[in-house]
C-alpha cells in the first residue's frame, strides 16, 4: 500500500480506541462532603445600629448620661472673726485714711494710670504720666494726641507699646459708648481694652468709694500669710477677703493690705521684727531683727 493509505489506516485505529474508552462505564464518584458555609465579608465603616432598631435595654443605656462630678469644696480660711477685726483695727489706728500712690486728678486719669501700672512701679508710672496728663487728661485729648506720641511719652514703662495702644483704644471706647465718662460698673470697665478685674476694682474703690478688693501680688501674698485665704487664684482670694473683712473696713482694707505688703511684709524678706500685727500673724517663718 502507498504511504498515504497507511497513515489513514493508523489514524482510523487510534480514533476507534478513543471512542471505545469513552463508552466504557466509569467508576461511581465518591460521595462529596457538603460545602462549608462562607463567612460573611466584613464591611468597613459599617453604620451603627440605629436607636429605632435597638433593644429597649440598649436604647436606655445609650440615653443615660454620666452624672457630673460634684465640684470640690474649697477650704475656707480658718481664721477667727476676732483676729480679722483686730488686724484691721490696728491698721486703722496706724493709717486711718490710706491713699493710693498713683497720681491722678479724676476717674479717667486714675484709669489710665492703673492700666499703665501693670508690671511697673507706681513711682515709675507717676514720672511718665505727669507729662502725659499735661498733654491729654481726657479721652478726647488722648485720641487727638495719638498712639505714636503716647508711646513716646511712656517709653520708660515696661510694655509701653502695648499700653499705648490700649490707652488710645479704651479712650475711643469711652467716647463711643460712654460719652467720654468712666462707667461705675465692673463689667463695663472690664470690657475696656487693657482693663482687667484688678484695674476695675481699683477704679471702683479709689474713685467711686466702693468696698471692692483689688488683688495684686502684695494682697495675694498677705492674704495667705495672715491665713485670710487659701485661694489659688486672685478671684478666689478676692472672694475670701470680701467674705471676712468687716464692713466698716471695706473701702480702706485693700489699701492697707497693699501698703503692708509693699513696705513691711515683703516677698523675700518680710520685716517681721517691726510688724504691728506680728502677734496676730500665723506665718511661721518670722524674720529676726538685723544683727541679732
Amino acid at each position: 500500500p502507498s504511504p498515504m493509505k497507511a497513515n489513514k489506516a493508523i489514524k482510523a485505529k487510534t480514533t476507534s480506541k478513543k471512542e471505545n474508552k469513552s463508552t466504557k462505564p466509569s467508576a461511581a464518584p465518591a460521595a462529596a462532603s457538603p460545602p462549608l458555609p462562607k463567612k460573611p465579608a466584613k464591611v468597613k465603616n459599617q453604620p451603627k445600629r440605629s436607636k429605632l432598631t435597638q433593644s429597649p435595654a440598649a436604647a436606655k443605656a445609650s440615653r443615660a448620661k454620666p452624672k457630673p462630678k460634684a465640684p470640690k469644696k474649697r477650704r475656707r480660711p480658718s481664721v477667727s472673726p476676732e483676729t480679722v477685726e483686730a488686724v484691721f483695727s490696728r491698721f486703722s489706728e496706724i493709717e486711718p485714711e490710706p491713699k493710693g500712690e498713683l497720681e491722678h486728678t479724676d476717674a479717667y486719669t486714675l484709669l489710665v494710670a492703673v492700666v499703665l501700672s501693670a508690671q511697673a512701679t507706681d513711682a515709675g508710672v507717676n514720672r511718665a504720666t505727669r507729662a502725659l496728663f499735661d498733654a491729654a487728661d481726657t479721652p478726647e485729648k488722648m485720641v487727638a494726641v495719638g498712639e505714636d506720641r503716647v508711646r513716646e511719652m511712656i517709653k520708660t514703662i515696661g510694655l509701653f507699646r502695648n499700653k499705648a495702644k490700649n490707652v488710645i483704644a479704651l479712650s475711643r471706647k469711652l467716647i463711643d459708648e460712654h460719652a467720654g465718662a468712666v462707667p461705675q460698673d465692673v463689667a463695663a470697665l472690664e470690657s475696656l481694652p487693657g482693663v482687667g478685674r484688678k484695674t476695675a476694682n481699683v477704679v471702683l474703690n479709689v474713685w467711686f468709694g466702693e468696698p471692692t478688693m483689688a488683688v495684686d501680688t502684695h494682697v495675694f501674698r498677705i492674704a495667705h500669710r495672715l491665713g485670710f485665704s487659701k485661694g489659688k487664684t486672685p478671684e478666689e482670694v478676692e472672694a475670701d477677703l470680701l467674705a471676712i473683712v468687716p464692713q466698716q473696713y471695706g473701702v480702706p482694707a485693700h489699701h492697707w493690705l497693699i501698703l503692708h505688703g509693699r513696705y513691711l511684709c515683703k516677698a523675700r524678706k518680710p520685716e517681721c521684727w517691726r510688724c504691728p500685727i506680728r502677734d496676730l500673724c500665723p506665718y511661721k517663718e518670722k524674720t529676726p531683727a538685723p544683727n541679732r
